[in-house]
């Protein structure tokens, strides 16, 4: 009778194990608006499991400008910046394809800021595509971040996120000059030249060169040229062959609208430099 007694108690303490909810995995603290996890300083990283987090009104509210499919799995961010600035939010080596959304103000008041993620032709997904993308932030404002799971891989409620927010890369800084004399050339184009000094992570840049010139009492030649630099942090010297749409340039006189870009990995810098010139043979 004992034995029995024994076995009896522990097959009903069994079934009570089985049978109580507790057990069941919680969904994660920052799930709703309301739970927002706090983001103290930058950079910041979280690692979340995301497939017990639910989706509610806010998260649809927060989606109306951005219009992902789904808004699955969805947890919070609040950031009060400082100082003015731009910031840059990936979510792109989470486990699933995951969506981000920025919004300003509270529930029933939202304003949009901006929001990432990549559809993929509806196509399935290996691996998230909620960012990188960048932001404008100002100071004493609070920012609410959405990371959630938008559906794109026609699957079920999140997994491992995996997000980063941090103060974005300043764009280079590109200083350009344009030389007060070029060349203008027997075929009918013209060269114009300078210098360009590009400091910044950056791909190859680039020299946009528009010249027009007065030719006669009312005729007037323009056309277009460019050429490339590098963003090294020295000083080179630049040279852009600009071929006229119609007639030909000569010497004399012509304006020159010269304008230098090159793009890091979340913003663009440039400088532009408008002035006059002589061309000469």
């Amino acid at each position: 009778m004992k034995r029995l007694a024994v076995l009896i108690s522990l097959l009903a303490l069994s079934s009570l194990a089985l049978a109580s909810p507790a057990l069941a995995a919680p969904a994660p603290s920052n799930d709703t608006f309301g739970g927002a996890t706090v983001i103290g300083s930058l950079p910041f990283s979280d690692t979340v499991d995301t497939t017990k987090a639910t989706t509610d009104a806010n998260d649809a509210e927060a989606n109306a400008s951005c219009g992902a499919p789904a808004t699955d799995a969805s947890v919070w961010y609040q950031l009060t910046p400082d100082t003015d600035e731009s910031i840059v939010v990936d979510a792109s080596d989470s486990s699933y394809p995951a969506g981000v959304i920025v919004v300003t103000g509270s529930p029933g008041s939202f304003s949009f800021v901006a929001c990432g993620f990549f559809f993929g032709g509806g196509a399935p997904q290996p691996k998230a595509t909620g960012g990188p993308f960048v932001f404008s932030v100002s100071a004493g404002q609070t920012y609410s971040i959405v990371a959630f799971d938008p559906q794109f891989d026609s699957g079920g409620n999140g997994g491992t996120l995996n997000i980063t927010v941090d103060v974005a890369p300043p764009p280079p800084v590109v200083t350009l000059t344009v030389d007060p004399a070029g060349h203008f050339n027997k075929s009918g184009s013209a060269t114009v030249t300078g210098t360009v000094l590009c400091t910044g992570i950056a791909d190859p840049g680039f020299i946009d060169v528009q010249l027009s010139q007065h030719v006669g009492r009312v005729a007037t030649v323009s056309g277009f040229g460019e050429t490339q630099f590098t963003c090294d942090g020295t000083t080179q010297v630049w040279s852009a062959e600009v071929f006229p749409f119609s007639g030909l340039f000569k010497g004399g006189k012509a304006t020159s609208d010269s304008f230098a870009s090159a793009c890091g990995p979340f913003q663009c810098g440039g400088d532009e430099v408008t002035r006059s010139i002589s061309l000469r043979s």
